[in-house]
């Protein structure tokens, strides 16, 4: 039997927007422990977002995080010798996980000159259903799609 799960430790919300989910996106962002150059990264993003789309930049972003978002996924099961992607729900807490990843490995990967600006141009494609992450997740879609045929192994 396994250890059981450690407790999850109550995050603080972040000082401007004063949403927990800001401050999961910042540890996301964050290397090396340096999270006020993170906080720093993530308002001067949000910051270009709203200039950028004359909007509000975080409801930019909270727009881009829901598009973003998997509702299915393909999940490996392995049944009489032979491997399956099986697609199944995501769950609440990975759902947002995923999201929250995809958003800032897309960002990363973009071009640009700092990341502030890579990551304000990550957001605003998002938002429209456009760029790396939304088409990460239209793909685990389309994969699920796929080996819908597999579901009743389901996991």
């Amino acid at each position: 039997m396994r250890k059981t799960q450690p407790k999850k430790i109550p995050l603080a919300p972040d000082p401007k927007f004063n949403d927990k989910l800001v401050t999961r996106f910042v540890n996301s962002i964050m290397w090396q422990g340096k999270k006020s150059i993170a906080y720093t990264i993530f308002y001067d993003a949000l910051d270009k977002v709203a200039k950028t789309t004359g909007e509000n930049g975080y409801d930019v972003w909270r727009k881009a995080l829901s598009n973003v978002t998997p509702s299915v996924e393909v999940r490996s099961r392995r049944i009489g010798g032979a491997t399956f992607q099986i697609p199944a729900e995501v769950r609440a807490e990975r759902k947002v996980s995923l999201s929250i990843k995809w958003l800032v490995r897309y960002s990363r990967e973009r071009n640009g000159r700092s990341m502030a600006d890579k990551l304000a141009n990550e957001i605003v494609a998002a938002a429209k259903g456009e760029g790396s992450a939304f088409k990460k997740k239209e793909d685990t879609h389309r994969m699920a799609e796929a080996n819908k045929a597999f579901a009743h192994f389901k996991v």
